[in-house]
């Protein structure tokens, strides 16, 4: 691809990003999120509709986009709910999510509808927490007493299937799968704890000063550690997005400084520029053409996305959360995309997903971005509105 032709592209991305905002906030009758609208704008800009952009031609932006949505993910991430009880049902419903999605990608397989078991019920297991994050942050829910399931949900639907990536996907086997996460994992670990090896006042000073200097030492350091884990994933064999959500556990642990301030900066950084170019590339390689062709198969992996990652959370809240809220977790752990991209390319490439079901479940994922999230928090705003207001003291 000519340099040309990259920033040809990387402006009609830009055109698109700067407008989004505009086009949700302008939205007459429902509020639509950034996302939904970024994913929208690179199907017409792409090369099957409109043509004026190559995916192509930005990919390393977009897999850096990539990145930087799971480390954000992964700073959020706070460990400690995982010995809570949100942490501990958010096992269960996925344990539960497992179950069912075994039993029905293998009869979906004994009937002819599917052949690559393996993708498609890890596919039915995940819960996009990097996309949900900057709805659910706009939105205000990120503080409310939906939170920590969601969080919880989010990390344990993202986390562990990649894990199922790295180990029965990888590209050297599956016992090569299991030792290069184990070297991954250890690489963590090392970089979480080095820092603290160095006490020294000179050195802690130096951060400090640079980090509102024109050096910008913890965010060029951030950049770094983001992709010294990228690289080490991808030379291992595994997917980046395993890299990037460990690097962001990482850094949670590790920054130096103003923890606040570096956060203030890595938003500004991935959803200002790098994030927005992930979601409109994603978009722009949307397989159309396969999904004109075979809707049916788009419509049945979109219903099973809710049946399958969503439904348990039903029964599994029961105790903990109110109907309204229940079919708010329902709607919001069935939402996924950005490891569906990834299981489809790896099914194309090793020849274990049909084309049609590949695109079909990319579908449904962008589909599930676009519908579960504003209908989730609609619910929100209809149970917000409905209580009385408590600041209002009643004199009889």
């Amino acid at each position: 691809m000519s340099l040309q032709q990259g920033l040809d592209t990387l402006l009609v991305v830009a055109v698109v990003a700067a407008v989004a905002p505009l086009v949700s906030g302008l939205t007459p009758w429902v509020r639509l999120p950034q996302v939904v609208v970024l994913i929208v704008g690179g199907v017409l800009v792409g090369p099957q509709l409109l043509g004026w952009a190559e995916p192509a031609s930005i990919e390393l932006l977009s897999n850096l986009g990539l990145g930087f949505l799971f480390l954000l993910a992964g700073y959020e991430l706070e460990l400690h709910l995982f010995r809570e009880r949100p942490g501990q049902l958010a096992f269960v419903g996925w344990a539960t999510t497992v179950a069912v999605a075994i039993l029905v990608t293998g009869l979906l397989e004994a009937v002819g509808f599917v052949r690559d078991f393996v993708p498609i019920a890890l596919g039915l297991t995940t819960t996009a927490l990097g996309t949900l994050l900057p709805i659910l942050r706009d939105a205000g829910v990120l503080t409310g007493r939906l939170a920590p399931y969601i969080l919880s949900a989010g990390a344990v639907g993202e986390f562990l299937p990649v894990l199922g990536i790295a180990i029965l996907l990888s590209a050297h086997g599956r016992l090569l799968g299991l030792l290069s996460l184990a070297a991954v994992g250890v690489a963590a670990v090392v970089l979480t704890v080095a820092p603290k090896l160095f006490r020294a006042e000179r050195l802690r000073r130096v951060f400090w000063e640079g980090e509102h200097a024109t050096s910008q030492t913890t965010l060029r350091c951030t950049v770094l550690l983001l992709l010294i884990l990228l690289v080490i994933a991808s030379d291992f064999g595994l997917d980046v997005v395993l890299g990037a959500f460990l690097a962001g556990v990482v850094l949670r642990r590790w920054a130096p400084g103003n923890v606040q301030l570096l956060e203030n900066k890595l938003d500004a950084l991935g959803y200002g520029f790098f994030i927005p170019i992930f979601f409109v590339s994603s978009g722009m390689t949307l397989d159309l053409d396969s999904i004109i062709e075979a809707p049916t198969r788009l419509v049945v992996f979109f219903l099973l996305l809710l049946a399958v990652r969503g439904m348990p959370a039903l029964v599994v809240y029961r105790g903990e959360l109110d109907v309204t809220q229940r079919v708010q977790m329902t709607l919001l752990t069935a939402t996924a995309l950005p490891l569906l991209v990834a299981l489809s390319q790896i099914g194309l490439s090793t020849q274990t997903m049909l084309p049609e079901n590949a695109a079909a479940l990319v579908g449904a994922g962008v589909l599930s971005v676009m519908v579960f999230p504003g209908v989730a928090l609609a619910l929100n705003r209809r149970a917000a509105v409905s209580e009385p207001d408590q600041s209002v003291s009643h004199i009889p």
